[in-house]
């Protein structure tokens, strides 16, 4: 079997709707060999169970798609020397799961981090993970304290990925730009 480490880590960020992922799985479709989708969305209504649906439809049959709420970053080091690319999907869905729960949310963002960069120092055939994230922190501030804490932790969490990331691009109506790289 060929290993050859990490060629890239690119973080796609944008508000809700922009895009982003459309963005991020066109370009993950353009790199060969196996593909994994790491959904961080619960199905916990019937409106966010056909949303899922329809993602696994528009997805095909050339993904495998791993759902993970929780253990990301665990996930992500277990499952990088089976495919070629990674698309996780979203970092904010997993914030507020994180929230939800009451772990250490600022332990799991730097085990996140930490296993995004340990991925070049290994061997493995994952040539390029895409990470996929709202941004939050254009709008008004938040009245209640739990929105303010997710806002918060959702521009750290946001900020640390962006600094491990090869590529950044910014998501908006539809278009990307490139903000680093």
């Amino acid at each position: 079997m060929h290993f050859r480490t990490i060629m890239k880590i690119t973080f796609v960020i944008g508000g809700a709707r922009s895009g982003k992922s459309s963005f991020a799985l066109r370009e993950a479709e353009k790199i060969s060999g196996p593909k994994a989708y790491i959904a961080t969305a619960q199905a916990l209504d019937d409106e966010m169970k056909e949303r899922i649906r329809k993602h696994k439809d528009e997805r095909g049959a050339g993904w495998d798609t791993l759902e993970e709420y929780l253990n990301v970053a665990d996930l992500i080091s277990e499952v990088s020397s089976k495919y070629g690319v990674i698309v996780l999907d979203c970092l904010t869905l997993w914030l507020s799961n994180l929230l939800c729960n009451n772990p250490d949310v600022k332990k799991e963002i730097e085990n996140l981090t930490e296993a995004l960069k340990s991925l070049s120092l290994g061997t493995c055939h994952l040539s390029q993970v895409f990470i996929v994230s709202n941004e939050v922190g254009m709008g008004i501030v938040p009245e209640n304290k739990l929105a303010r804490q997710f806002r918060d932790l959702a521009g750290m969490l946001n900020q640390k990925v962006a600094e491990v990331a090869d590529e950044v691009y910014l998501v908006t109506a539809g278009i990307p730009v490139k903000i680093k790289g």
